[in-house]
């Protein structure tokens, strides 16, 4: 089966979830669908909610008010057969170190109760799904960080899930081991697995990710297919300019309506043409004839900053949006 874009059954259904600790609310509110068969990213700050909202889901967390469903099933109630059709990867890779890839798939796979002749075809499968073939007798201790990483997600698809969590599965890898899982998730996605991710690599959500929804304060404030998202809230096209705060009103006066986003220095600009834009703007002389600045596509960096006022890669808090592949 191939995933499609319009499918619309939902395999993770929440309704009114509230997640309080003490007087703390983690989660409020949160009414969210995720579509069977796609890759669903949730997004979001520190704090925003992402993994309470991921530990009610596969019942690890009991929500304080609310009802969520998965595969239809009332996660309260019948969590043993909502947590066998499912696989889930933690932010922290849950690994007996001293044990070698084989023995810790083997006994991943006999929490599953897989037969014998099930069970070593079935590490065999995520062996090679992986590129752990190689690797698959060394001490887990003796690998590096993203075989380990791979290790840890091929734990979570040994039982052949149908709904896979990835709480920031690439958090701390290198790109090339970034851009080899995003590549396995991909095709995980097209096989027929429905994905359930939050990340804080805008640019890995917005190239896997189906649809998003982006969480502030344990409520979502956008949800949707990201390039539609972008569209709507922002424009199809970023001029991003450095401005001190001082001089904004002066060298960008008139532009009321335009949304725009500031971090630091920089100032990004949304509108349909970018480059015209620009070439109005230093039209106007001076200082403005100056203006360093590079025209770029809107992307989900953007809007997250947009929607959250926070910009965040790594878990930690970063510099303006990147203009990497702009041109001045």
């Amino acid at each position: 089966m191939v995933a499609s874009v319009g499918v619309t059954r939902a395999v993770v259904e929440c309704r009114g979830v509230v997640k309080r600790f003490g007087p703390r609310v983690a989660v409020d509110g949160l009414d969210l669908d995720v579509p069977a068969g796609l890759c669903f990213g949730l997004l979001g700050p520190n704090g925003a909610g992402k993994t309470t909202a991921l530990r009610m889901i596969y019942g690890v967390a009991p929500a304080t008010e609310g009802a969520i469903r998965v595969f239809g099933l009332d996660v309260a109630t019948e969590t043993r057969a909502v947590r066998a059709r499912i696989g889930v990867t933690l932010q922290e890779n849950a690994l007996v170190e001293p044990l070698s890839p084989v023995e810790n798939l083997r006994i991943f796979a006999r929490y599953h109760l897989l037969a014998r002749a099930e069970r070593e075809a079935r590490i065999a499968e995520v062996l090679d799904f992986l590129d752990l073939r190689a690797f698959a007798d060394v001490p887990v201790a003796k690998l590096s960080g993203g075989f380990k990483r791979r290790l840890a997600i091929g734990l979570s698809l040994v039982s052949r899930p149908e709904l896979l969590i990835l709480d920031e599965p690439t958090t701390g890898l290198d790109p090339a081991v970034r851009i080899a899982l995003w590549e396995r998730v991909r095709e995980l996605r097209d096989a027929g697995t429905s994905v359930l991710l939050t990340t804080h690599y805008m640019d890995e959500a917005e190239r896997l990710c189906d649809r998003v929804a982006v969480l502030a304060a344990g409520r979502v404030v956008a949800e949707g297919e990201p390039a539609r998202l972008i569209r709507e809230a922002l424009a199809v096209e970023a001029l991003e300019v450095e401005v001190a705060p001082q001089a904004e009103a002066l060298l960008l006066g008139g532009l009321d309506g335009v949304p725009r986003v500031r971090s630091g220095r920089q100032v990004a600009l949304f509108v349909p043409d970018a480059a015209a834009l620009l070439q109005a703007l230093r039209g106007r002389g001076g200082e403005a004839a100056r203006l360093r600045a590079v025209v770029r596509p809107a992307n989900l960096e953007d809007l997250f900053l947009h929607l959250t006022g926070t910009r965040l890669e790594s878990g930690e808090a970063s510099a303006a949006p990147a203009a990497a592949g702009g041109r001045a």
